[in-house]
């Protein structure tokens, strides 16, 4: 990795001095100043969701610019969808998916059919987050506030592969509020507090937020958030039990401005969570999480030395959850599988930290009138799990260990006239032990991506097409090798580990076109498009695997309980494909916007044998329709969104859901939301959770309705 990246460094200062001068601008300024040039004037300002700069760019591209599956979620779209899950936040995201069943404060990411055990990265302020607790469902979870988000940057695929290791799906980034998006021109402070109630549950949310600022170079700011929700109901109206919570989150945040061309960002989100679980409908588990996530975030950008951009993260997240048992149980003790009493108050106990570094720089020059933004990095990611309870608890099923993941990259963006191509290569390189195994492994993956503009006329000149090829590494997880002991309750089989499994490597092949263009119908208005076509071939996919004690060469022993076991293994192979549409339009006094996803998928044995791949969600169609009146001081709309059952799924039927909202901001420092969700209260579930033990249906109509109250000077 040192190798790659001097080498890597020794090239940008070998070549960018003899055309500093020519080279663009920083990322940020480069990217506006390409938008006043494409652009006769500027697009409303709620046309241009896909014309911001992405916060995971490494090299300052807004959505529309980027030759990858890329979306911005921006503070007015979560402020309309009044989220209280990350669920909700990503409502109509094309390839995306949430998993949540009725832990609701818990949530899985799936892209394009991928998720759990890092396939999919989510992060928080440059911190992965890297819980994982086994359990039928959802596996690798995480939860942040949506209060404390101002936007969420989703990038499908591994061309997202310079954002860290093992991301073959994709990467989810939610970058949290800032002081300078609170404050308002003059102010040196402000604060705000926010009542919402929702009607199903009989939810209540309470936030508070307050900003100083002490100079140009220092300002802080501070968040808290309450809610508090009893069950809801499903669509049939009957209660579901379990999907009550109360969760305390908090979220400070300063940024110091050391000189004119640098930044750095010190940060703590946390929260505490606390929710009950239930086995039949009856209370079986009281559960408590703890989550806390330290981030700093520097970079130095000189527009007087094109070759320096530089950015250097660091962070820890330290994730407590501890499980409590309520009623006496029976289960089976994971070493012997005998049957054993449970007693209330037993208490499993799952720990998992994790600390990462990503350094990069991106270096802008010119040779032979060909543009280059050449980005090199590294990064490093460390876990650290550790569990442990009462025998038969569920810790068991979820091993201790530690797991390093590194990596290092570079990628060059050349830039041509009407030509644009990005090569990049990453290595990565990983290891993992506990106590009785240790295994490791590492691997070169390549990324080629061509984009050709290639019309001239007014019309048309906005109109991009690309093509990728990418491929992505993830190494397995602790409970994915490691993984033993009994099944702890119904029915006893022992879980088998599995120290030979071999990464995951994914193959995505992607068609796309992106077109933008202002002026369309009438003066001032804009269009924005995305679609694109991908193919991806996922080698050695881990998924679990049932074996039978009647086979002699399947390894499993007989013992207590039936005759079979679980296992960990690779299969040949997973193939999934699929089409992704993002677009909109805006007059400024009225948007309509259109998403699609389709996404198809399965397995393929080492003899051939082809299954339906579990992790395929709905296809989904959303259409949103808006309108602003009293000059932009009030809007409503509402949101449609077709879901199209996937193949194979045995609990998933399609259906359509409707919701409505409107906000008015009635003075400058009072405004009033209101959103209904569901309306035609219909019940559904997730295709995601088929998995899971019982069938969890989600909310019926949910009427939610927030008042905030600024003040400032």
């Amino acid at each position: 990795m040192a190798a790659l990246l001097a080498g890597a460094a020794t090239i940008a200062l070998l070549t960018s001095p003899a055309s500093a001068q020519q080279a663009a601008q920083p990322a940020a300024d480069q990217a506006d100043q390409t938008r006043k040039t494409e652009d006769t004037k500027p697009a409303p300002a709620g046309a241009t969701l896909l014309d911001k700069i992405l916060v995971i760019s490494r090299t300052g591209e807004t959505a529309i610019e980027s030759l990858a599956s890329a979306s911005h979620v921006d503070q007015e779209q979560l402020d309309r969808r009044m989220a209280t899950t990350p669920n909700e936040m990503l409502l109509g995201v094309p390839g995306v998916a949430v998993q949540a069943d009725a832990r609701r404060v818990s949530s899985s990411i799936n892209i394009r059919g991928l998720q759990d055990f890092g396939r999919v990265a989510v992060i928080v302020d440059g911190a992965r987050q890297n819980f994982q607790r086994s359990d039928h469902g959802t596996q690798s979870t995480f939860y942040v506030d949506p209060e404390l988000i101002k936007s969420v940057d989703v990038i499908r695929g591994p061309t997202a592969n310079t954002y860290g290791s093992g991301a073959i799906g994709g990467v989810v980034f939610f970058d949290t509020k800032d002081a300078v998006d609170f404050l308002r021109s003059g102010e040196t402070w402000a604060g705000s507090v926010t009542g919402r109630y929702e009607s199903n549950g009989k939810g209540w949310t309470a936030s508070a937020s307050g900003a100083y600022k002490f100079n140009d170079d220092l300002d802080v700011l501070g968040n808290i958030v309450y809610r508090d929700y009893g069950d809801y109901k499903n669509g049939s109206g009957d209660t579901v039990a379990g999907t009550g919570f109360d969760v305390l989150s908090g979220l400070l945040k300063t940024t110091i401005r050391p000189s004119e061309n640098s930044e750095l960002k010190l940060g703590w989100v946390g929260s505490s969570d606390g929710w009950t679980e239930t086995s039949g409908g009856v209370p079986a588990n009281d559960v408590d999480l703890k989550s806390n996530t330290f981030t700093a975030r520097y970079n130095i950008t000189d527009d007087a030395k094109s070759w320096l951009d530089l950015h250097i993260n660091a962070s820890y997240n330290k994730t407590n959850l501890d499980l409590t048992t309520l009623v006496p149980q029976n289960r089976f003790d994971p070493s012997t599988g005998l049957p054993v009493l449970l007693p209330v108050g037993s208490t499993s106990t799952f720990d998992v930290g994790t600390a990462g570094v990503d350094i990069w720089n991106t270096s802008r020059f010119e040779t032979a009138g060909v543009a280059h933004e050449l980005t090199y990095g590294g990064d490093w990611v460390g876990d650290d799990v550790e569990t442990g309870g009462t025998a038969g608890g569920d810790s068991f099923y979820t091993p201790s260990g530690k797991r390093s993941v590194s990596g290092a990259y570079i990628q060059d963006k050349l830039t041509w006239d009407w030509l644009e191509v990005i090569a990049g290569l990453r290595y990565d390189n990983y290891s993992l032990e506990d106590s009785t195994h240790e295994t490791s492994g590492d691997r070169l993956s390549p990324r080629i991506t061509v984009g050709v503009t290639p019309f001239e006329s007014a019309s048309l000149a906005g109109l991009q097409f690309y093509g990728t090829y990418a491929e992505g590494y993830r190494s397995p997880s602790l409970t994915e090798t490691l993984i033993s002991g009994n099944h702890p309750a119904g029915v006893t089989f022992p879980f088998l580990p599995n120290p030979n499994l071999r990464p995951e490597t994914g193959k995505t092949t992607e068609f796309g076109v992106n077109y933008k263009l202002n002026d369309l119908i009438e003066a001032g208005d804009a269009f924005r498009l995305k679609a694109g076509y991908f193919h991806n071939d996922v080698d050695d996919y881990i998924e679990g695997v049932t074996l039978s004690a009647f086979d002699p060469t399947s390894g499993c022993p007989f013992g207590p309980g039936i005759p079979i076991c679980f296992q960990y293994q690779n299969v040949a192979q997973a193939k999934i494909n699929g089409f992704e549409l993002e677009s909109v339009y805006d007059a400024g006094w009225g948007y309509a916007g259109l998403s699609a996803s389709i996404i198809n998928g399965h397995t393929i044995s080492d003899e051939g044998v082809r299954a339906d791949l579990a992790t395929i969600p709905s296809s989904q169609v959303t259409g949103q329709l808006g309108f602003r009146f009293l000059q932009d001081k009030l809007t409503v709309g509402g949101e449609v969104q077709y879901n199209g059952k996937p193949k194979g799924n045995p609990v998933a039927k399609d259906y359509t859901l409707v919701n409505a909202f409107a906000s008015y901001q009635a003075t400058d420092n009072l405004k009033v939301d209101f959103r209904a969700d569901n309306l035609f209260d219909v019940k559904y579930t997730n295709p995601l959770n088929g998995g899971t033990t019982a069938v969890i249906y989600e909310p019926g109509i949910t009427l939610k309705l927030a008042a905030t109250m600024r003040f400032g000077g």
